[in-house]
């Protein structure tokens, strides 16, 4: 008997939560499961999606599908952010701050899970608020989202790098 072999994927695929949900018919209780999955290619790119179905491994991959579908680039700066940001998503709030080079991860359960899909290395993260899991993920995607670098502001400005950072 030989099983199927699954491709290899170049993306980085995390599963954050699962969760069993009921429906109650005339015959008694069906259960689905829904999953929250994080999908990054460790380089900028990040995406998050909710799949439901009758079987976990099912539930996966269709929360793998729907991640790839809602990619965001992500400003980086070398190993860390290029500055400060708070990312809202419903009464959930994720505080991050760029760290020097060798301090690592600095973040809780879902939030660590995309920081480490995108590929930031260096990183301090304070969650406030919501600590419900879609909440925290689509904090953190909303703060990485609304991330600039020094060249995009520069360009917004009619300026070079090097005349706004004197």
């Amino acid at each position: 008997m030989q099983r199927r072999e699954r491709p290899v994927s170049e993306y980085k695929e995390k599963l954050v939560y699962i969760n069993r949900v009921a429906k109650v018919v005339k015959g008694g209780k069906n259960f689905r499961f829904t999953t929250l999955m994080v999908v990054g290619d460790e380089k900028g790119k990040v995406g998050c999606g909710m799949g439901k179905a009758v079987e976990i491994p099912e539930a996966v991959r269709k929360g793998i599908e729907d991640a790839k579908k809602h990619f965001i680039n992500v400003a980086m700066d070398g190993t860390t952010i290029p500055h400060e940001i708070t990312g809202e998503f419903g009464t959930g709030k994720v505080l991050l701050m760029p760290a020097p080079e060798g301090t690592g991860v600095i973040a809780g359960g879902p939030v660590r899970a995309v920081i480490e899909a995108v590929g930031i290395k260096n990183i301090r993260t304070k969650s406030i608020g919501s600590n419900n899991p879609i909440n925290m993920v689509r904090a953190t995607l909303n703060g990485l989202e609304r991330l600039q670098d020094a060249e995009k502001v520069a360009r917004l400005r009619g300026k070079t790098v090097e005349e706004m950072l004197g």
